[in-house]
């Protein structure tokens, strides 16, 4: 494993991209400028617990009439397990030092952090 310049281990900085979902994610976006690694889970982050973030808003706000409210409350917990498993695989997987990568924000990801 590599150092980055944070002077953490590579997969110990990948691991902290998902800790703080996409908040971890932007600064080790921004204090990681070389380390594809890092990068490449960072952006990940951002792009992935950014959007299920938006979607757990809109449920929340979209709750009007109690049919509607209880489907939205029900999608909103379905979401909540789904963010937390995803949460828990992606830093196991960043922690092993694998680039494991999800359907549509990995191809973005592996884009913008120059992994090819």
């Amino acid at each position: 494993m590599e150092k980055t310049s944070t002077g953490l281990k590579e997969n110990i900085a990948g691991l902290l991209c998902y800790a703080g979902v996409w908040v971890t994610g932007i600064i080790f976006l921004i204090l990681e400028p070389k380390n594809r690694f890092v990068r490449f889970h960072a952006i990940q982050s951002i792009i992935t617990f950014g959007g299920i973030s938006l979607i757990g808003a809109l449920f929340n706000t979209a709750g009007r009439g109690w049919l509607f409210s209880a489907i939205t409350a029900t999608a909103n917990a379905l979401l909540s397990l789904f963010f937390f498993i995803l949460w828990v695989v992606l830093m196991v997987k960043a922690y092993q030092g694998v680039y494991y990568k999800l359907p549509v924000a990995g191809d973005i990801a592996e884009q913008f952090s120059g992994k090819t």
